[in-house]
């Protein structure tokens, strides 16, 4: 019989672009589908369940470029339209959804039946993958006999459906900002709202990506990093040449302070003591040859080392 769980906010996965060109052209961004791939590999990895798939959503349909541990071929090219099986279901509902006998289930249609039992896969669990209120898309796990989905399968299923969706998420944000950015020609200057915005956007992704333990998606968040920092540099401001070298810490303390946080704020928004905060806005500052914070974060800016 099918079953669903309760709802939950989940997120992202990753998985294997068995289509790149197809997964660049439906995000209008191959990062995007690098993610999804990561994220379907992960799937797969955590929850020792041997099939992983998933897809980012385009318009109302779900379009699977990323298969993991498949043994054949029937889930590639699936496109799984709202409402419809398991996915289409998880997708309209902003919910997981699991078919512990996808063959016999009575609460999804089975347009997909070629392809889903094609592969064998009796026991289905599909997650969206939520950015904001907006689903971007699903990530299934699949077994192929019936295997039951208590915490060991769905725990790491949802965590890494945030962690997608905190990627995707963060990425559409630096390419809104990368839209927004681009000045006229014989504009220098980018207007004060916006780099200010641009800044509050760097200080939420440092404060993100202190808490991400996976170095690759780590790195692919420092390289977004140093887009956005890039982003706001500012051509009539003189720029600073130094050998100066930060902790992922002291700049996650600096970047809260120039948005003019407090210690007691900068620390309940990196989950630091306010003691640590103080001693790592002091390490920077001596860093910097700086008297006080604000003249920390006017040298970091002008060296490049925050937006």
């Amino acid at each position: 019989m099918g079953a669903s769980l309760p709802p939950r906010a989940p997120n992202p996965d990753r998985t294997r672009a068995g289509a790149g060109a197809a997964a660049a052209a439906l995000d209008g961004d191959s990062g995007d589908a690098r993610a999804l791939d990561h994220a379907v590999a992960e799937l797969v990895r955590r929850t020792r369940f041997p099939v992983g798939f998933g897809g980012l959503a385009q318009g109302d349909a779900i379009h699977v470029t990323s298969i993991h541990g498949a043994r054949t071929r029937r889930l590639e090219g699936l496109v799984v339209e709202a409402s419809r099986g398991l996915g289409g279901r998880a997708l309209v509902e902003k919910r997981p959804r699991l078919a512990l006998d996808y063959g016999s289930s009575r609460s999804i249609t089975h347009d997909y039946d070629r392809a889903v039992l094609g592969e064998g896969i009796a026991t289905l669990f599909a997650v969206p993958v939520m950015v904001g209120n907006r689903a971007r898309g699903v990530i299934y796990c699949g077994s192929w006999a019936e295997s039951p989905v208590g915490d060991v399968v769905a725990r790491p299923a949802f965590a890494v459906a945030e962690e997608l969706s905190a990627e995707l998420r963060i990425r559409e944000e630096v390419q809104r900002r990368l839209t927004l950015s681009p000045a006229p020609a014989g504009q220098v200057t980018m207007p004060a709202t916006t780099r200010e915005e641009l800044r509050e956007t760097y200080a939420e992704l440092r404060s993100i990506a202190a808490v991400v333990d996976d170095p690759a998606l780590r790195a692919r968040l420092d390289r977004l990093e140093k887009r956005l920092a890039a982003l706001s540099h500012d051509a009539t401001e003189p720029s600073l040449d130094l050998d100066v070298r930060l902790s992922p810490r002291e700049i996650d303390v600096l970047a809260c302070a120039a948005l003019g946080a407090t210690n007691a704020e900068i620390a309940s928004t990196l989950d630091l003591k306010e003691g640590t905060v103080k001693s790592y806005l002091q390490s920077a500052m001596a860093k910097l040859d700086a008297s006080t914070r604000h003249a920390a974060v006017v040298t970091a800016r002008r060296a490049g080392l925050l937006p």
